[in-house]
């Protein structure tokens, strides 16, 4: 027969409410942190699981920061570039309005002096702040403005290209101001129109009439006049062609080689005009400047002024098609920024889920798990009471 001491009895009572208490402890810090695994030995697999969740939402959130600061610099820039626009379209207005044949030689110095301070207010806007210590078209960065206005024109005294944010997603935070302010195609983006001494004729931006026919080549346009009749002759790349002595009609397409211009007014005896090959190297300050000079020049002739006017259009034109282009791709930039960022939300909820689901505690269950605990201690709490109860100890105390 089996005896069992009361000590025995007493030890595996007490080990019994220790264990339960120890459960019941465990269930109720479990409940107050809302998981179910405290300590990687409580479940190693979902442990892993949860802790491979986490380093996905850390890098979602270090990308998101990095998206972050690319969406504020590119807010900024898409503002600079709209300020830009409005700005040129009110230069283009007053350039326009230069070209009034009622005008003085005051009126046009007045409207000089307006586009000068358009100028003034477009070279702010190309060295506009970040707010974070540098400069939104300062390339790969810079501590001082971009641009810097000397007596022979604005120069880009900035790091040329762009910075980008260190992440998965490459996306820029600032764009290179040099390629946005001073390297605009030049004339109608194919070839350029020049007058190249003429002060009673002027010319026009021309049009490509034959894409496959250009040549890239300089042509120049020289007139004659002789017994009253105005002829003219082209070179190539100063070479007679087969334009010679060709009879002149004001604003009649001259064309040679896939490309037409016309020319218009009065030319004299020598006067000459070149068409040449198109250049990125057309900046938004030289071209301001080369309007405001000549509109301050006094005593000029209403060919001379048209022909400021012509080319101030043409290159204003170029220049906001340029910004404009610019504007758009920082639209799209911003575009692909807010894709970016649903992806990242997507991955961080896809990580928290992943998260949730090895380690979260199931509420509803918990709570029926600490109660049942709690009616276990209980329970072994009052089989301790009984044990004592019928302890030999009490009887020899009696």
């Amino acid at each position: 027969m089996l005896r069992t001491s009361t000590f025995l009895a007493y030890a595996s009572s007490i080990a019994n409410l220790q264990r339960r208490q120890g459960d019941m402890t465990d269930a109720q810090q479990r409940l107050t942190s809302g998981l179910r695994v405290l300590h990687a030995s409580d479940d190693p697999t979902a442990a892993a699981r949860a802790e491979r969740a986490r380093a996905l939402m850390q890098r979602a959130e270090s990308t998101q920061r990095a998206v972050d600061a690319s969406r504020n610099s590119m807010t900024l820039t898409e503002s600079a570039l709209a300020n830009a626009g409005e700005l040129m379209q009110q230069a283009r207005e007053l350039i326009v309005s230069a070209g009034d044949a009622s005008y003085s030689d005051a009126e046009r110095a007045d409207l000089a002096n307006q586009l000068a301070e358009i100028r003034k207010q477009l070279m702010g806007v190309a060295n506009r702040s970040d707010g974070a210590g540098g400069y939104v078209f300062s390339g790969q960065g810079s501590g001082r403005p971009p641009f810097l206005d000397r007596p022979g024109g604005v120069d880009y005294v900035g790091t040329g290209g762009a910075v980008r944010v260190a992440s998965d997603e490459p996306l820029p935070l600032t764009l290179d101001g040099g390629e946005v302010w001073l390297k605009s195609p030049s004339g109608n983006g194919v070839f350029e129109t020049r007058n190249v001494n003429s002060a009673g004729a002027w010319v026009d931006a021309g049009r490509v009439t034959a894409p496959d026919q250009i040549t890239g080549s300089t042509y120049s346009i020289n007139f004659t006049v002789s017994g009253g009749t105005t002829s003219y002759s082209i070179l190539k790349d100063g070479v007679a062609t087969a334009v010679s002595g060709a009879p002149y009609v004001s604003g009649q397409a001259i064309e040679i080689d896939g490309m037409a211009v016309a020319v218009s007014g009065n030319p004299a005896d020598g006067d000459s005009f070149e068409m040449a090959p198109s250049a990125d190297d057309l900046s938004v300050f030289d071209a301001l400047d080369r309007v405001v000079s000549e509109l301050k020049t006094p005593s000029r002739t209403g060919a001379q002024v048209t022909q400021t006017v012509q080319n101030g259009l043409r290159d204003i034109d170029s220049l906001s098609d340029h910004l404009q282009s610019t504007r758009s791709m920082t639209g799209e930039i911003l575009n692909r920024i807010d894709g970016v960022a649903g992806r990242l939300d997507d991955l961080k909820l896809f990580g928290e889920s992943t998260r949730s689901d090895a380690e979260d505690l199931d509420m509803v269950q918990a709570i029926s798990d600490f109660q049942n605990q709690q009616t276990g201690y209980e329970a072994a709490l009052q089989t301790y009471s009984t044990m004592q109860r019928m302890s030999l100890f009490d009887y020899i105390k009696t």
